[in-house]
């Protein structure tokens, strides 16, 4: 992918103008209500951990429901999706403003509401980023990924300081009826944007086959687990800024509400200035060490953080880390949408944020507890070397560059002209693929047979083999199992423009008269199923 192309490039397209535009106001209204709910927490509940858990009820949804809501958003329309995802978000903050506004909230409800919102964001985060690659062309996904870390954020440098503002004049509860209104924005937007998805002419998959299509493909690719072994450390790790800076502003600095927001605004201002130097930053380092600056950013950042008790040292000390932790996370995200191909790439965005949410809930709870025990300095210099320990896990784990491969539909499949009436669940499908090569290719053949094979294992084939006839050692044949005849088709489909060139790569090293020839089976029972049905008539029979 070529590095040196402006983030601003997406702007061209009107719809992400419209969608990116809503989003900054929606951005707005959900810092304002966490901002309300965080400092809210500090004077319903004494403990750290409390306070440290509003951060992991917002985060622990993605991670329990990231994967559900990723089948969704790979087999229904994802901007209606989206918008079931907003009207529940904008119900359950019109309730928590309500139930604040009668004083009826207890820390352990104000938990529920914001797990529930959660649940919201858990939904619409992946319909989201998925739509990124329907909306922009693919050279222009870095710069649309970045603009939408740079959405956040901008809303980040300003949102929680107008949020300390609202919360100190008007109270929390104005802060959640504040983000009602804010939801109406993308909700309009939304309705506005009309899309173009094409239709499939199968059946859509079933939902739990969905999930575990999704589970196969991203078990199947080693740069995906990476990425998301990477993203689990460092959402585990680096939270503990954010899970951790209201109780630095209230115990360090001696802040209220309004000290909270400009710290926030602070971390933010870094972050904005991280998106808009992504570009500059991917040609002078590679992944690897993006991500490894990054770790030790943050690692710096909170031993500084700890030992300071000055507002604006405080906030010179968060701009930094700001930088660092858009630059990770929007070169997690952009890895993962160009390591995958469109037809699983909501299942694989939103296992990735399983793993990065996961890990975020994880670390606000466990900083919190840890907090509790020695005191959120202890708790910042104690996360400070566990970011320097993630840092170098990149010497195990390196963060893969980005993929070069072009992974858009072939569609050059075309279904075999068959001579039994076959309907689309019949099964199960044996197919074989008979090969003939010469003895100094065998070598090559294999290389590229173990390509085929993930790319067989990743698209749904079952039972993958490779055979060699003992009698003609020239002939090779490649066995794979489908459930059903439309999982076979749905296979073929699948096949993107890398997996078309492992293929040809193959049809040159046969060196039959003909194309290698393909064997479609369908498996059948010689005897009844049932066994209560007796078997000596069919042998009499026989």
């Amino acid at each position: 992918m070529p590095k040196r192309i402006s983030p601003l490039v997406a702007f061209q397209s009107n719809t992400f103008r419209l969608l990116w535009s809503a989003t900054l106001i929606s951005n707005l209204g959900g810092l304002v209500e966490g901002v309300g709910a965080a400092w809210l927490m500090t004077s319903l509940a004494t403990s750290h951990g409390m306070v440290a858990l509003v951060q992991s009820s917002t985060t622990l949804p993605v991670m329990i429901f990231s994967l559900a809501a990723g089948a969704l958003a790979d087999n229904f329309d994802r901007r209606r999706i989206m918008l079931i995802a907003q009207l529940l978000m904008l119900s359950v903050s019109a309730t928590l403003a309500i139930l604040s506004y009668s004083h009826a909230l207890t820390p352990w409800l104000l938990l529920c509401f914001t797990f529930l919102i959660g649940c919201g964001g858990a939904l619409h985060n992946p319909s989201w980023q998925a739509s990124m690659g329907d909306v922009v062309p693919r050279e222009h996904l870095p710069g649309a990924v970045a603009l939408n870390s740079m959405s956040y954020n901008l809303m980040r440098s300003i949102g929680p300081a107008i949020g300390g503002v609202i919360v100190a004049t008007a109270g929390a509860p104005f802060a959640f009826l504040f983000n009602v209104f804010c939801y109406f924005a993308l909700i309009f937007a939304l309705l506005r944007w009309k899309t173009n998805a094409s239709r499939s002419t199968l059946p859509r998959e079933p939902f739990g086959g969905a999930m575990s299509a999704g589970f196969r493909y991203v078990l199947m690719s080693p740069n995906l687990l990476t990425v998301m072994c990477r993203g689990f450390v460092f959402g585990l790790t680096a939270i503990v800024i954010l899970a951790l800076l209201p109780l630095v502003a209230r115990d360090h600095i001696r802040g209220t509400a309004i000290t909270y927001g400009i710290m926030l605004g602070f971390f933010g201002l870094g972050a904005i200035c991280g998106a808009m130097l992504i570009g500059r930053i991917r040609d002078l380092l590679s992944n690897e060490w993006v991500i490894r600056g990054a770790f030790f950013t943050l690692a710096v950042s909170c031993a500084c953080l700890a030992l300071s008790h000055q507002l604006w040292l405080s906030c010179l000390i968060l701009m930094p880390a700001g930088v660092a932790w858009v630059q990770a996370f929007s070169l997690f995200n952009v890895t993962v949408q160009l390591s995958t191909p469109r037809w699983v790439v909501g299942r694989a965005l939103s296992l990735y944020q399983t793993a990065t949410f996961g890990g975020m809930a994880a670390g606000s709870w466990a900083w919190g507890a840890l907090a509790d025990i020695h005191g959120v300095t202890g708790a910042l210099l104690v996360a400070s070397c566990a970011l320097a320990v993630g840092g170098l896990l990149g010497l195990v784990l390196r963060q893969p560059d980005f993929e070069s491969l072009n992974l858009d539909p072939a569609n050059l499949f075309s279904e075999p002209q068959l001579q039994l009436d076959l309907r689309s669940r019949s099964g199960p499908i044996l197919v074989m693929v008979d090969y003939n090569i010469d003895q100094e290719d065998i070598t090559d053949f294999l290389s590229m047979m173990a390509l085929r094979r993930k790319a067989r294992i990743r698209d749904g084939a079952k039972q993958w083999a490779l055979l060699r006839d003992l009698e003609k050692p020239s002939v090779w044949t490649e066995s794979y199992h489908l459930p059903t005849w439309v999982d076979y088709v749905r296979h073929n489909q699948r096949q993107t423009y890398a997996d078309a060139e492992i293929a040809e790569r193959l049809n040159a090293l046969h060196c039959g008269e003909q194309s290698p020839i393909i064997h479609h089976m369908i498996e059948r029972q010689t005897v009844p199923r049932h066994d209560d049905m007796p078997l000596k008539p069919y042998l009499d029979a026989t």
